[in-house]
């Protein structure tokens, strides 16, 4: 089994795809990994687009349900094909009910200013850390990534900023693709469990906003390469909170940008 089997989809006719979800993508609750959901609406919105010149630019999905394991099917609609850019809508359903519907552009590249802001933080390589290892009561999601934490404090410390990342990589060897990027930006433990100090419950997310900003897979891309993620949440309030997420190639290309609003579901 790997992630292309995990999601794996099987055409339905008129743009929709039939699948079925694996339990190893497990948040808790029977709840799965929102980041497996949007890897699957990107492969979906891939697949009706059919144009690798039009690569995804933005993809937002909003979780209404929770997503099982088991069967579920994707429904895509094409709104609108301009000149360049393809503007695209999907919903998930699992027994006729919609758990997850998203809005995406997929666009081809143009001329532009060419910067970047935002520097990916000085790090020891990947090779100088250990996997971060996980008990026998963790999600199961986990297991399909590998982590080498370098940013913020562990979870459950009770520390004073909720701040997370470091490296991370498919537990597979697989090069990075974009519904595995899309997967990644929900990938890294949430940061405000280190502000707690005992797991406890499970902080879903609301909605997730993913901005591609690169093309991938990179030229120069192999399998098992590293990638680097930093997530980091300011406000918690009236049960809500936010998290800021961005991850660079390894040598410091961002990759993509994520924004999420979740909330807390803890258990007294």
């Amino acid at each position: 089994m790997g992630f292309d089997t995990d999601i794996a989809l099987r055409d339905a006719g008129n743009a929709a795809f039939d699948l079925d979800v694996p339990a190893h993508w497990r948040i808790g609750r029977g709840t799965t990994n929102g980041g497996y959901v949007a890897a699957v609406f990107t492969r979906a919105m891939e697949r009706t687009v059919a144009d690798p010149a039009r690569r995804p630019r933005s993809l937002t999905v909003h979780y209404l349900a929770a997503c099982g394991a088991g069967p579920a099917r994707v429904a895509v609609a094409v709104e609108r094909r301009g000149r360049s850019l393809t503007t695209l809508s999907a919903r998930m359903t699992q027994a006729e009910s919609t758990v997850a519907i998203a809005l995406a552009a997929f666009g081809q590249a143009r001329p532009g200013l060419d910067f970047q802001h935002e520097p990916m933080p000085e790090a020891p390589p990947p090779e100088a850390l250990s996997p971060l290892r996980f008990g026998s009561d963790a999600p199961s999601f986990p297991q399909n990534w590998e982590y080498r934490w370098c940013v913020g404090a562990q979870p459950y410390v009770r520390a004073q900023e909720a701040l997370g990342g470091g490296w991370i990589r498919s537990a597979e060897p697989r090069i990075l693709d974009a519904a595995q990027l899309a997967a990644m930006t929900d990938a890294w433990l949430p940061p405000v469990i280190a502000l707690l100090d005992r797991a406890q419950g499970i902080v879903p997310t609301v909605d997730l906003t993913i901005h591609f900003r690169a093309s991938v897979p990179l030229p120069d891309a192999s399998a098992g390469d590293h990638s680097f993620a930093v997530f980091h949440s300011h406000v918690g309030a009236e049960g809500y909170w936010e998290s800021d997420g961005v991850i660079w190639s390894r040598d410091g290309r961002v990759l993509a940008q994520a924004r999420q609003l979740a909330v807390f579901n803890l258990s007294r």
